[in-house]
Formats: structure tokens, C-alpha cells, sequence
């Protein structure tokens, strides 16, 4: 196994051999491929995974190359996209027309408008959501927090995007499935020109969480089947446009992008609003700011969405957290023709691997990229920046629709807690660190002491 990284400059590739790293690349893979990240220093590396070798591209002039200016020739394709289209199929996680088709029916959810004119719903859904946390901190009891963060998240976007349709015997069943999706999907991420003959870890896991997942939702698709209901939904977008004569679309159809909008929409605020507690209880000076900000906007009262353009150390917070941990951490893409970045030749049906992990921890591009600074993101000093060296949410015409709606739920969650808690990160078992899989997960459960605020 070896790296070769091109200077951007020069086709004269520099060499980085891995045969002596296999070990610490099966046991740590983030880890291993951030330290060729930064061996690499922003141009371009070619990894020789034996089957396979992909180039990883992490400087912003080459990552605008790939996901704007080249967009058409850079595709959601080839062998490591193959584990993600086994699991959406057809959907707006796809390409060609087929994303085209569900990207035109989904985006009107999306709109500015319409999320405006839901955002009093959705601020009404996470005060409920964390007023539920009230019991355990009244009796002094921990709570663990990815759990605890997917609750409120899964409540949020049931009423919220999904228009009150799921009930809760199928969110208990499609919550589990989905987690074990999450977490199983690590290997096949890594290796994804394993043929599906030959098992992987997670395999078996994979496969239950998938029979649960495609049970359920055929059962709502069934249910909607005649009556989509009342308002302007995931749901009720997907049916009605299945309803349309002559649209040729199926339950299939329906489902893939059912199953599509709700990781997109769950598991991605999930795991970002995890990571907020280990960075906060390491910088009590950030913590501390938030509370004062939150204090004086929101008061004793409960959050509401004309609370958060006053709240602008929030969102530089919930920005910062999604440098440092971005929704979508590897984006691949497979060129159509020949192409050059940074002067290294890339052929047609060559892989490219963006990552935003690893562009927003450059030094090249980033001062003391690996600290926690919500700092970076006053409005003079995102304005300094280039365009793609920072994409938590990807770019160019694939660049996630829901990111406006993330930004504000995660906004009014974070506010939400802070105003009505102190929270205390229990001791953990050593440093938290990512972990693979379809999102960054923390290697191991935390767990918040919620001590009520008192006013």
C-alpha cells in the first residue's frame, strides 16, 4: 500500500509508502488518512489500496475544481459511491436524471419560504423535545447523550419535515434500524471494491437494520398510498408527485428517497449536536459566552426563531463544530473524461475523494486548524475565506438542500439546552475521538449531568 502526492505544480508525484503502516491503517483508518492528509499538505495524493487508487483531493482551488467548476465531469458514481447507492438507490442521493427528478420535487420542502413559515413549529417541537430532559436533571441522573440528542432531533423532524405522519411504533422501529446502518456501514466504506460475496464486519448488521428499515417504510408509503394528507412535507411531496398520471415513479421510488431524507435529516443533526459537549467542556471560556449570550436574548423564556439573528456567537459555535466534524465527512466522485487538477492528470473513471474532515484541517488553509475557535467565523473573517475552504454541507449543484434547516435546529437545540441547563460532561474513558462510518461518531458514549438553571 503507498501514497503518492502530486506537487501542484508538477506531474512528478512524491512517494509516501504505506507498507509499513497497514496495521495502524486497520486499526485507526481516520486517523491514518488525516496523517496522509497532512504529509500531502493540500496536493493531491494518490492512495494504492491494492484494487484500488483513489486521489484525494483537499486544496479549495481543487475542491472547487471538482464540485463547481467541473461538476458535470465529476459524478456520484463508480465503486465508492456503490455503498451509499445500495442504500438509497434512485434518490436524491443519486445522479443523473434521477437525481435531477427527486432534487426538483424535494427542494419547494426546503424553500426559504416554506422553512419560514415553519419555523414557529419546528421552535415549538424542540422546547418540548427538551423539556423532557427536565426529569432526569431534577433527579441528578446522567443522560446519554447521543441517545438523548436524537431524541429531540427525531421528534423535531417527525412534526416538522415529515408532517406529523410517522407514528411512534414506527419511529421506535425506524430509529434502531437506522443506527444500525449508521454504524454498521464502516467497512464497506472503507473497502467498498469488496465484492458483496465475500462478508465484512458489519455485513449482517447492515443487512437486519436494512429489512427493518425497508418494512417500515413500505408500510407508510401503503398507508399514503391514496391520502398524502394536509400540508407541505417530505411526504406529502414524494406521494403526490408519485400520484401524478403519467409520472412513472413507484413505491421504490418513494422509499429511496424516504429513506434518503430521514438519515439526512436525523442522523447528520444527531451526531453534530453530540459533538457540541466534548468541545464545550474543553473550552468553558466558549461555554461561558454562550451562556451569557443565550441569557440576555432568551431569558427565562422559551427559544424562538426570531431569538436567533441576536444569538450570532450561536452560530458561529454551531459553525465552528461543523469545521472540525462536518454532516458529511468524504464525498466521492468518479471522473467522466480526462481531466487536470493542480497539474496532475486525472483519467476518465478515475475516483476522487473529497473531504471536508480533512480541507478544514489543513494547515495550508487553517490557522491551528485542530483547536476549537468559534472566532473563525465573524462575518469580516468568513468573508476572507475562500469559497471551498470550508463545506461542511458539500458544493455545487449537490450541496445538501437541508442546510438551512439544519443551521437553524441545530441553533435553537443548542440554545434551547443551554437556557434552560448547565450541562456537566461525565468523565470520559480516555480521549474522544471520530470513528468511520456513514457520519463521524464518537468512539464511545458520553454522558450530561443537566444541572436546571436558576433564575
Amino acid at each position: 500500500m503507498t501514497v503518492t502526492a502530486g506537487p501542484t505544480r508538477s506531474r512528478k508525484p512524491r512517494n509516501f509508502p504505506l507498507y509499513r503502516t497497514v496495521s495502524r491503517f486497520v486499526r485507526d483508518p481516520l486517523r491514518e488518512i488525516e496523517r496522509i492528509s497532512t504529509a500531502a499538505g493540500g496536493e493531491i495524493a494518490r492512495l494504492d489500496l491494492g484494487a484500488s487508487h483513489p486521489y484525494v483531493v483537499t486544496d479549495p482551488d481543487h475542491v472547487q475544481q471538482v464540485l463547481r467548476k467541473e461538476s458535470e465531469n465529476f459524478v456520484r458514481d463508480g465503486t465508492f459511491w456503490r455503498p451509499l447507492h445500495g442504500l438509497f438507490g434512485d434518490s436524491i442521493m443519486s445522479e443523473y436524471a434521477e437525481w435531477e427528478l427527486s432534487k426538483r420535487i424535494l427542494q419547494p420542502v426546503f424553500s426559504t419560504r416554506t422553512i419560514r413559515s415553519l419555523s414557529d413549529h419546528m421552535a415549538r417541537a424542540i422546547n418540548n423535545a427538551v423539556a423532557k430532559l427536565d426529569e432526569p436533571a431534577r433527579e441528578g441522573r446522567a443522560v446519554e447523550v447521543l441517545p438523548e440528542m436524537g431524541r429531540i432531533v427525531h421528534d423535531t423532524v417527525i412534526k416538522v419535515l415529515f408532517g406529523d405522519k410517522i407514528r411512534k411504533a414506527e419511529a421506535d422501529r425506524l430509529i434502531p434500524a437506522m443506527e444500525r446502518l449508521a454504524t454498521s456501514i464502516a467497512f464497506r466504506f472503507l473497502l467498498p471494491f469488496v465484492p458483496r460475496s465475500i462478508p465484512l464486519p458489519g455485513d449482517r448488521a447492515f443487512s437486519a437494520g436494512l429489512e427493518v428499515m425497508d418494512e417500515t417504510l413500505y408500510e407508510l408509503v401503503d398507508r399514503f398510498r391514496y391520502d398524502p394528507g394536509e400540508g407541505y412535507d417530505i411526504f406529502t411531496a414524494l406521494c403526490k408527485a408519485r400520484m401524478t398520471e403519467g409520472s412513472g415513479l413507484d413505491d421504490h421510488w418513494v422509499r429511496d428517497n424516504l429513506l434518503a431524507m430521514w438519515a439526512t435529516s436525523t442522523e447528520t443533526t444527531t451526531v453534530a449536536l453530540t459533538w457540541i459537549w466534548p468541545m464545550l467542556a474543553a473550552h468553558p471560556d466558549v461555554t461561558e459566552r454562550l451562556r451569557t449570550e443565550i441569557d440576555a436574548v432568551v431569558g427565562g423564556e422559551a427559544v424562538r426563531p426570531e431569538h436567533l439573528h441576536r444569538l450570532p456567537y450561536v452560530k458561529q459555535v454551531v459553525q465552528e463544530l461543523l469545521r472540525l466534524y462536518p454532516v458529511g465527512w468524504i464525498f466521492p466522485r468518479i471522473a467522466l473524461n480526462d481531466t487536470v487538477i493542480g497539474g496532475v492528470p486525472v483519467a476518465a473513471g478515475q475516483t476522487v475523494l473529497i473531504s471536508p474532515f480533512l480541507t478544514h484541517r489543513l494547515e495550508s488553509v487553517w490557522e491551528r486548524p485542530l483547536e476549537f475557535d468559534p472566532e473563525r467565523f465573524t462575518p469580516e473573517r468568513v468573508r476572507a475565506r475562500h469559497r471551498y475552504a470550508y463545506f461542511p454541507f458539500g458544493g455545487g449543484p449537490h450541496q445538501c438542500i437541508g442546510r438551512h434547516v439544519f443551521n437553524m435546529e441545530a441553533e435553537l437545540i443548542l440554545t434551547a439546552i443551554l437556557g434552560r441547563f448547565r450541562p456537566e460532561l461525565a468523565p470520559t474513558e480516555g480521549p474522544v475521538q471520530a470513528r468511520i462510518g456513514a457520519t463521524l461518531r464518537p468512539n464511545q458514549p458520553l454522558h450530561l449531568l443537566l444541572h436546571p438553571v436558576q433564575r
